[in-house]
């Protein structure tokens, strides 16, 4: 695997480096040495995976604090994803900013989102899968979240979403005393 860009600090697009053959092709979607080459430390502690059956569902943005802080590599098998990653370290020059990507079964691509980030994506069509590593075991009580439609960072997305979880609708808008603070 590669960088491809590295939109933000410790935010990474990667293309996988497949090898093709009369069979189809073959490529290595996890490499802990390979990935710490490229800057990314991740000691997988769980691997998650989202299936959405409709287009136009949205899950996220959401990340957990300190001392469960996670790094996530994130990849979409089936389907396409757009795929928001947005900076909330209040120390990084890319603070309230976000970088956003498009997530395919067709382009191979994957996100690295880094601890202090929240992370969320829209389905783009019908039976989409995101399948993602993570670093940190989920801790109810240090996970946050971030409505994708906070006018506090103001996050384009391609299509108004038609399903959103009540938990998702419901965060309140930005406030970093609530928001970073455990």
């Amino acid at each position: 695997m590669h960088v491809i860009r590295e939109p933000m600090p410790g935010v990474k697009l990667l293309a996988l480096e497949p090898r093709r053959d009369p069979r189809g092709w073959f490529a290595r979607a996890f490499c802990r040495r390979r990935l710490a080459e490229l800057g990314v430390d991740l000691a997988v502690e769980q691997a998650n995976m989202s299936a959405s059956e409709r287009r136009r569902t949205l899950r996220g943005l959401h990340y957990q604090l300190d001392p469960s802080a996670e790094t996530k590599l994130v990849t979409c098998p089936s389907g396409a994803l757009h795929d928001v990653v947005l900076d909330l370290r209040p120390h990084s020059p890319t603070y309230r900013r976000h970088a956003a990507f498009e997530l395919s079964a067709a382009n191979g691509r994957m996100v690295v989102v880094p601890p202090g980030c929240a992370h969320g994506f829209l389905t783009l069509p019908e039976d989409a899968l995101a399948f993602y590593f993570v670093s940190a075991a989920y801790a109810p009580e240090l996970e946050r979240g971030v409505r994708w439609d906070d006018p506090a960072f103001a996050i384009p997305w391609p299509e108004r979403p038609a399903i959103v979880s009540e938990r998702d609708r419901s965060h309140p808008d930005f406030d970093p005393a609530r928001h970073l603070a455990a």
